[in-house]
């Protein structure tokens, strides 16, 4: 999937991939189970029926996150994409708890693993597809600026993590004969995948509180400021202040003052805002800009307390 080109590999193309994949795995990991009996390979059978669930819930939130604009929500449908990651931990943390039942049961009562190549073959096959699939998704994430892309990759990435700690396990029990080694890694992948969920969950709560754009894409809005600024000795000409940021999914948004000469005309210090906005979203994608125009004499207050009583 790497020569494909990026403009081709969509969020919603690679989430319907990624609920294909989930479909394969869960066969392959499910038959995987049932002919060696280990619980170790039940739990990762587990964590892609979570893959499947979260895929299906990411592919409805971005199909919602790309609707334009409309009356009762001006700014858009971004946000949507954090309730697919944040479901999505919630679905792992929950899958982590199945998987720690069904280990604790085996601790009490082992029991032996058998056709053990045909369990290790059918798990190190359903790795390689969720590998190939992961590596695709985050590289595009990164293009589109998905959370719900990345989410998806991390969830897949650990999965294989999570595939190749089971196939120790198994490989170790066949050695060794130590049968309770088969549930122990189970309560370890459970571990693992739980920790993953809570913090994808704490991502996506952050998220709907308006978190500021990452520090990277504030020093590029910085930058572009900066290269409009303008003072003759102590006296600025232009000068900006009560700069904020918050993300929304793809979206990233600014709102600033844009100080100039009060005797200016309203045309020319319109067409300066328009190039700092042009600059602006050019140099940050899907960058939305807000510029209130001031008197370089004048200045406002960014929030007040009292504003609120």
């Amino acid at each position: 999937m790497r020569f494909v080109p990026a403009r081709f590999l969509t969020p919603k193309r690679l989430l319907m991939a990624s609920i294909g994949v989930a479909v394969v795995t869960i066969a392959l990991k499910t038959l995987a189970w049932v002919v060696t009996d280990s619980v170790g390979l039940l739990s990762d059978a587990m964590e892609s029926l979570v893959n499947l669930a979260s895929a299906v819930v990411g592919l409805v939130m971005v199909t919602i996150a790309a609707r334009p604009a409309d009356e009762e929500h001006p700014y858009g449908h971004h946000k949507a994409e954090y309730f697919s990651s944040g479901f999505e931990g919630i679905l792992i943390i929950a899958a982590g708890l199945g998987i720690l039942w069904a280990a604790g049961s085996r601790l009490l009562n082992p029991q032996p693993i058998e056709q053990v190549g045909w369990g290790l073959a059918l798990s190190v096959a359903s790795s390689v597809l969720n590998g190939g699939l992961a590596w695709t998704m985050l590289q595009a994430s990164k293009t589109h600026r998905s959370i719900a892309l990345e989410a998806d990759a991390k969830h897949l990435f650990s999965d294989v993590w999570t595939s190749a700690g089971v196939l120790v396990g198994v490989v170790l029990v066949t050695l060794t004969g130590w049968l309770w080694l088969d549930p122990l890694v189970a309560m370890a992948v459970a571990l693992n995948i739980m920790k993953e969920g809570a913090r994808l969950a704490w991502r996506s709560s952050q998220g709907l509180m308006d978190e500021a754009v990452e520090p990277e894409v504030m020093a590029t809005i910085q930058q572009t400021l900066d290269g409009f600024a303008l003072s003759h000795g102590d006296t600025h000409i232009i000068r900006f202040d009560h700069v904020s940021t918050r993300r929304a999914g793809q979206r990233r948004f600014v709102d600033l003052h844009m100080h100039m000469p009060a005797a200016w005309t309203l045309g020319r210090a319109a067409a300066v805002r328009a190039s700092v906005e042009q600059a602006l979203m050019s140099a940050v994608p899907g960058l939305r800009a807000t510029i209130q125009l001031l008197p370089s004499d004048v200045e406002a207050h960014f929030f007040d307390e009292d504003d609120l009583k």
